[in-house]
């Protein structure tokens, strides 16, 4: 049983407009996923500019941390 030409083609065809609108759809989320980057982006530097000097990297005393109850 082979398939005509005109089936195969046919088949070529529908197989291809598939295909295109899968690559339509993955470049979409392609396009979605490197806006959300550069917002994270843009966001972490704002986090960084706050903060303070140091990094805030002050040696903690685990006692101060203790809770009332102790």
């Amino acid at each position: 049983m082979s398939m005509s030409t005109q089936e195969r083609l046919e088949a070529l065809e529908v197989k291809a407009a598939f295909t295109e609108d899968l690559l339509d759809q993955l470049n979409l989320t392609i396009y979605r996923q490197q806006q959300q980057i550069d917002a994270l982006v843009r966001e972490v530097l704002q986090l960084r500019q706050q903060q303070p000097e140091g990094g805030g990297a002050a040696v903690r005393n685990l006692r101060d941390e203790l809770p009332p109850h102790y």
